[in-house]
């Protein structure tokens, strides 16, 4: 490695972010903020870091895709029986962390996971490319496999199974909704004096809003 890890650093200097001037519903400011990484043309912006937590209090993260935002919260899909699946039914509370790099801000959000309901899961899955519709059904995700030579048996196995005819949802794959009750919207600022805005939500479902210290 030609260059030390510790000399890489970079200065944030394009944005600030002030509490008066964001959304009073975080749903809302979070909406704004993927609107302009959209607009940016930033290469998938739903990509967000899902953290759960499994045996033994264990953290586990990995990378999964937000498909939905509404009202209520943020929804991914996955496998019913992965590790992300077992780890929420035993601990159905999660993080998100969004972090658009060219736009210097990231995005972090603590809530309850929940289940959406099948209709829910029925038409995501329906509009899925049939190529990851078959891949539901292969896949016993997080298992051990012992080659890729059974993967790929399964694949047209399935691909038989389903010739001439739409794929259904499998019963161990649909979509969950993090309800968010924490927001932090970071903007990075020159100095590492970063901006960072919080939102709480309390027993009556109002938000409230501070800063925080970098």
């Amino acid at each position: 490695m030609s260059q030390k890890i510790a000399d890489l650093r970079k200065e944030y200097t394009l944005n600030g972010l002030s509490e008066t001037a964001v959304d009073k519903n975080p749903l809302l400011q979070f909406r704004n903020w993927f609107d302009t990484a959209l607009e940016a043309g930033l290469s998938e912006p739903n990509t967000m870091h899902l953290s759960t937590l499994g045996e033994n209090s264990r953290p586990s993260g990995r990378i999964v895709l937000l498909k939905e935002l509404d009202e209520q919260g943020f929804v991914f899909y996955t496998n019913y029986h992965s590790r992300k699946g077992r780890d929420l039914a035993l601990h159905p509370f999660a993080s998100l962390t969004f972090f658009w790099v060219d736009l210097e801000r990231q995005v972090r959000i603590e809530g309850s996971v929940e289940k959406v309901s099948a209709k829910e899961s029925d038409e995501y899955f329906a509009i899925r490319p049939r190529g990851s519709q078959i891949g539901a059904w292969v896949s016993h995700q997080s298992e051990n496999l012992p080659s890729r030579e059974i993967l790929e048996e399964q694949q047209a196995e399935y691909e038989k199974q389903f010739a001439d005819q739409t794929v259904p949802r499998p019963p161990h794959w649909g979509g969950y909704r993090l309800v968010p009750d924490r927001m932090e919207f970071w903007q990075g600022r020159p100095s590492r004096l970063h901006d960072r805005i919080a939102y709480m939500r309390d027993s009556t479902g109002s938000w409230t809003i501070g800063r925080l210290s970098p």
